[in-house]
């Protein structure tokens, strides 16, 4: 069964909360994380991503990136943005983005549980990526950003987190995006730990990048202690734990800079030979088995039929479009490393991909229906692995509202 345990970790000072939060480092790019931060000495950007207090020819992975990192982070625990908790805690930490509301369980995992697979992936990593959060968590010692795992509900940890989530929070505040971030603080952590020692299984919804890689640091540091015993707090690492009834999946839409040798007319031809093909399609598909292609100036509708004896990593509408287009007509043979597709979170809408074609930056661009929770389930209980970009989960976890050390 799953391990989940309170930590003695860091947090801000309750008004310091709303400065120190940052999103993810990875959806950011330098420029934007630069924006995000500027005029906020406090952001927590400045340790995920130290390289905006560097030169910009800086190569983000140089050593001087991640000593300037732990810097960071000592200069906030230092200055009291950030304080140690005065004994283990578990954080509720509620996210609202418009009319959703997600409650997840914030503490920490164990990292045999993960190499057991009783916390299950979807994704592969990619090496350069995992490398880096491997050295900016083993220089630090700490994990700053937080794994966004999910589980199968159940009622009693529906109704203890229910039962806090009805008293006054710890923190409060609204980011500059619009999404509300609250946070309860639970000492009397016993029954709700012991609750999810009945869940027997989490899956990584966002963070394969930081799961597997504080993983490796904890594999690192065993070795090099002669003394291990397995009760370091290196074992362990950071989570929010959400019922999978509570997650929004957006979709993670394609566009591919050009068509292959293909003129529109041509192309649109090769696509008539493999779907249904509708004109004047909404941008959005309102159903799996339906993808919407813009394509010279218009919204066109593709659908097909779905095998049900398919495998369930070649039902998804993602796999579908790739092996019956994206990689026969257009030749993008591997999407993860093609650089002729680019992938756009769903969060930035259908008129992103309207405006990426109508200004020349891509050729073609596709509209997809969101994968379900279910799907990614079955998937990971499969040992399947999901084609790159698959899932764009919102609202994001912010980064720094706790912080998990070692």
């Amino acid at each position: 069964m799953l391990r989940v345990r309170a930590f003695q970790g860091l947090s801000p000072k309750p008004e310091l909360a709303a400065d120190v939060a940052c999103v993810p480092y990875d959806v950011v790019n330098r420029a934007e994380a630069a924006a995000l931060t500027a005029g906020n000495p406090h952001s927590l950007m400045h340790v995920d991503r130290a390289e905006i207090n560097l030169p910009p020819e800086t190569d983000p992975y140089s050593e001087i990136v991640y000593a300037t990192a732990k810097k960071n982070l000592d200069g906030l625990v230092s200055s009291g943005a950030l304080v140690r908790e005065p004994g283990p805690t578990v954080y509720l930490y509620r996210q609202q983005m418009g009319s959703h509301v997600q409650t997840g369980v914030a503490a920490v995992c164990h990292i045999d549980d993960y190499e057991n697979d009783i916390i299950r992936k979807h994704e592969k990593t990619r090496k350069d990526k995992e490398d880096d959060r491997t050295k900016l968590i083993g220089t630090l010692g700490a994990d700053t950003g937080p794994v966004f795992l999910t589980y199968r509900g159940r009622p009693d940890i529906d109704a203890l987190v229910a039962a806090r989530t009805s008293l006054p929070p710890d923190a409060d505040f609204v980011a500059p995006d619009g999404i509300r971030h609250t946070l309860w603080k639970m000492r009397e952590r016993g029954p709700l730990t012991e609750a999810f020692a009945k869940v027997p299984l989490a899956y990584v919804a966002d963070g394969h990048h930081r799961s597997a890689s504080a993983a490796r640091v904890g594999r690192e540091r065993r070795t090099a202690n002669p003394h291990h015993t397995g009760d370091e707090e290196y074992n362990w690492f950071l989570c929010v734990l959400f019922p999978a009834d509570q997650l929004r999946i957006l979709p993670y839409n394609r566009v591919v800079s050009d068509l292959n040798g293909h003129t529109p007319e041509a192309f649109l031809a090769k696509v008539h030979e493999t779907f249904e093909v509708t004109e004047n399609a909404h941008a959005s598909p309102s159903a799996p088995g339906n993808v919407s292609m813009f394509l010279d100036g218009r919204w066109i509708g593709l659908s097909w039929k779905t095998d049900p004896s398919a495998d369930p990593v070649a039902r998804l509408d993602v796999s579908v479009l790739q092996d019956r287009l994206l990689a026969p007509v257009l030749g993008i043979d591997d999407p993860r490393t093609s650089k002729r597709i680019d992938f756009v979170g769903g969060i930035r809408g259908t008129a992103e991909l309207e405006d990426r074609v109508k200004t020349g930056r891509a050729a073609v661009a596709f509209s997809m229906f969101p994968v379900t929770v279910a799907q990614l389930m079955d998937i990971a209980d499969a040992g399947q692995i999901m084609p790159p970009k698959s899932t764009w989960f919102e609202p994001k976890l912010r980064s720094g509202l706790f912080i998990h050390t070692f």
